[in-house]
């Protein structure tokens, strides 16, 4: 009988996992999954098994023995990919790692090793590209407030260039697809979650939530940006392909391209 362990889905909850494989016996361990993909079958049961910060710091620690920093990085990447089975490249990565006398993480004649490299190359384009294409708008309680929907869930890959950046401002970036935000009080990043996000975006509403100065430097905005454009250089398919339209709907110097 094979068995699944399931998870809630955080990163300290999937090194729990690996703890619990090995305190198993890792060849008896069908698959690790989140409990939204666990499913029971004929052939195998389903355990739940709660994250534990000091197993998961135990596997983090011995994954450090064969791996260079950026292969350590990339674990945590590729999981925030959120893939349903990403789990599956993850702990073949750490089983090897585990068994290697030598540092793995650039032997791409294994296919979890590059699966999870290139996985984790994608997540980190989208952190970049979030990086880049947030746009704030003030609130009446003197908040900044974004609200992004990015493929992968790169918010906590943000947090450092956002603190650094507006380090004296307070700022919430809010994940609408995954329904979380990260806010910044001048001091600590700490995760939020909201009520009545899909309201914010609605521009029939938007007066009760933002500051008025805010509309009036959200068109100075969109004008000076429209300015600067020189038409006969405007090179369409280029800007799509930096710039891909699924971001244009909170730029606001694009709201009027949609």
């Amino acid at each position: 009988m094979n068995l699944i362990l399931s998870y809630d889905g955080t990163f300290e909850g999937f090194l729990t996992c690996v703890f619990t494989s090995y305190e198993r016996k890792a060849e008896e361990i069908a698959t690790i999954r989140k409990k939204e993909y666990a499913n029971e079958t004929f052939f195998s049961t389903i355990e739940v098994v709660i994250s534990d910060l000091k197993k998961a710091e135990r596997v983090w620690d011995g994954i450090k023995k064969n791996t260079s920093p950026s292969g350590r990085f990339n674990i945590y990447k590729a999981f925030l990919s959120e893939f349903a089975d990403i789990e599956d490249s993850l702990f073949g990565y750490i089983r090897y790692a585990f068994s290697s006398p030598v540092k793995i993480d650039t032997d791409f004649t294994n296919n979890n090793i590059l699966k999870v490299t290139q996985i984790a190359k994608s997540v980190g384009r989208e952190k970049h590209r979030m990086d880049a294409f947030v746009r704030f708008r003030l609130t009446k309680d003197d908040i900044y407030f974004a609200t992004i929907e990015p493929d992968f869930n790169v918010l906590p890959l943000n947090i450092s260039h956002f603190k650094s950046r507006y380090a004296d401002q307070r700022w919430l970036i809010y994940d609408l697809r995954r329904d979380y935000g990260i806010f910044y009080d001048l001091y600590n990043v700490d995760t939020v979650k909201l009520e009545n996000t899909k309201d914010v975006n609605n521009t029939s509403r938007e007066c009760l939530y933002f500051n008025e100065g805010e509309f009036e430097f959200q068109k100075l905005w969109r004008n000076y940006f429209k300015s600067t454009n020189i038409e006969s250089r405007r090179n369409m398919k280029l800007h799509i392909k930096h710039v891909p339209k699924r971001y244009w709907k909170y730029m606001s110097e694009k709201l009027l391209d949609i």
